[in-house]
């Protein structure tokens, strides 16, 4: 009797694989008892048939076998291990650290053989069963692992399972600031980091539900020369992908721009007279829109605070002669102290009056406009001068225009004709003030020129460029309001009160006038316009322009 040990599969054998070892004695009878050596260990089998399953390293084998009491011993076989299987790996794009909830791309690549079907697990459990496809393209929106497996008919009929690749929780961009004390003026450079690649990144300012202030393909963003109004809280967060998978919002950052110096509208440049009315105006340039406090000092000392920047001494006296300062003020936050300005209050009265052809303050580009120094008796020792966007000009001819007698004619107006307009004499007297506007729109309005006394009637007209003999339908403003419509293209206020002093503009065919400023005035005051006060309504109207 000669029994012969048999292995199948043949070699080479891969780790992994079920191997069968086979008894068979040839010309022997039957009733043979089977046993079977593993690794020095009996095993016995009720068969000439062992099978050994998931076979990972190098062995021998070998079996006995006995009929009745006579035994006969054979001698091992040895088994070599020596074939791992093929190895899966997953490729990601894009690549990079990968998160709960991305579309991305994952690619199971085994180097040997092609006929292989893919097998995806997620924690062990399987995913896609035989898939013919290398991809899968969604993520589970939990912290998880992934892996794949490639699987054949011929041997090896498996390959290894990959490496887990592990899925994170969603990221959550960190914002920083490269500026702690930012000044009006400076730059300030916001640095929005995420880990791993491929990421752009949105920029959010005040709230995060809001749209992007900006979007960048790199993760910096810069203010440049960055005002009062810049300020506030901002947050980024970063996307990739399509559809774009998004990181969590950063924490804030702050951003506090102290404004720069107050200045104070207009700097006097003229004495006043006692009784008139004179309005300083606190301008912070780049916080216009900020709630602030305005606080006024008089000789460095406080005399008046009010959330609104103007400060009105009406009538004034020769006790407000002084330097004048403001500044503002917002929670705990203060801006520097403006420059002083002076006022100087005088009892001096003046007879002459400025007087303006056509008879308005606003007026169209290319015409001809009048000026005229009116003086009961002699009007010789009376100059006309303006303050324009320019500075203070004096002289009409050969300046700005041509002169007759007392009168100055500007015979095509331009809008840096615009300004305050006014008589001096050499003696320091000065007459009325007027504001005019040249507008090279299509739409003027038609105001007084003089301040009106309360309760008087005013009538406003709206005029147009190329229709002045018709007056079509319009909209009148004040201060910005809408307080009337009217199909006549005009507005007459009847009887009119200090509270109807204000900023007035109209609106005809779409087309806007410039403003100008109605002046109540109650009851008969001695004294007329000064020129300080309609100084500041002409910057107030050139900071509105710009």
């Amino acid at each position: 009797v000669i029994p012969v040990l048999t292995l199948k599969p043949n070699s080479p054998i891969f780790r992994g694989e079920t191997v069968t070892i086979r008894c068979v004695i040839e010309g022997g009878d039957s009733d043979w008892e089977y046993n079977f050596i593993k690794n020095d260990q009996s095993v016995d089998s009720d068969t000439n048939i062992f099978v050994w399953h998931q076979l990972h390293y190098y062995t021998k084998v070998g079996s006995y076998l006995g009929k009745i009491v006579d035994v006969t011993v054979f001698p091992f076989i040895y088994v070599n291990v020596s074939t791992a299987l093929p190895t899966a790996s997953v490729s990601v794009s894009p690549h990079g650290l990968l998160y709960s909830g991305e579309t991305v791309t994952l690619q199971c690549d085994i180097s040997d053989y092609t006929d292989w079907t893919y097998w995806w697990y997620r924690k062990d459990q399987l995913q896609s069963p035989g898939s013919p496809s290398k991809t899968i393209t969604t993520l589970s929106d939990q912290v998880s692992q992934y892996q794949c497996q490639g699987r054949r008919t011929d041997r090896p009929q498996s390959s290894q399972r990959s490496v887990s690749l592990h899925i994170t929780n969603r990221p959550k961009a960190k914002l920083s600031s490269d500026q702690q004390d930012i000044l009006t003026g400076d730059s300030v450079t916001l640095t929005c980091t995420v880990e791993s690649s491929g990421w752009r990144f949105y920029w959010y300012r005040h709230r995060q539900d809001s749209e992007p202030v900006a979007t960048t393909s790199g993760s910096s963003y810069t203010l440049r020369q960055v005002n009062v109004s810049d300020g506030g809280q901002y947050r980024c967060r970063a996307g990739r992908g399509n559809p774009v998978y998004y990181t969590q919002y950063s924490e804030p950052v702050h951003i506090q721009t102290p404004p720069p110096p107050p200045c104070i509208s207009p700097p006097t440049l003229h004495p006043l007279f006692s009784r008139e009315t004179v309005t300083l105006r606190c301008v912070i340039h780049g916080g216009e829109d900020k709630d602030w406090e305005y606080k006024w000092f008089k000789e460095s000392h406080s005399i008046y605070s009010k959330t609104k920047p103007e400060y009105r001494i009406s009538p004034v006296y020769t006790s407000h002669t002084g330097s004048y300062t403001c500044m503002g003020v917002k929670g705990n936050k203060e801006s520097k102290t403006s420059d002083a300005v002076q006022l100087t209050v005088s009892y001096l009265q003046s007879s002459v009056s400025l007087r303006i052809s056509p008879n308005r303050t606003q007026h169209f580009t290319s015409k001809s406009l009048s000026l005229t120094c009116d003086l009961k008796g002699n009007s010789s020792g009376w100059r006309l001068m303006r303050y324009t966007e320019t500075g203070v000009e004096s002289g009409c001819f050969p300046n700005w225009g041509s002169i007759t007698g007392s009168t100055c004619t500007i015979t095509s107006t331009d809008t840096g004709d615009s300004g305050v307009y006014w008589c001096e004499s050499g003696s320091g007297q000065y007459s009325n003030a007027v504001n005019i506007t040249v507008s090279d729109g299509d739409v003027i309005l038609e105001n007084p020129v003089h301040p009106v006394t309360e309760g008087d009637s005013v009538t406003l007209l709206c005029t147009h460029r190329n229709q002045p003999h018709t007056n079509p339908k319009a909209h009148f403003y004040k201060d910005g309001v809408l307080i009337s419509n009217q199909t006549t293209g005009e507005m007459t206020i009847p009887t009119v009160s200090k509270s109807d002093e204000g900023f007035y503009k109209c609106k005809s065919d779409q087309i806007e006038s410039p403003e100008s400023w109605v002046t109540v005035r109650v009851g008969v005051i001695v004294g007329l316009v000064v020129v300080a006060f309609l100084l500041t309504i002409f910057l107030v109207l050139l900071c509105r322009g710009k």
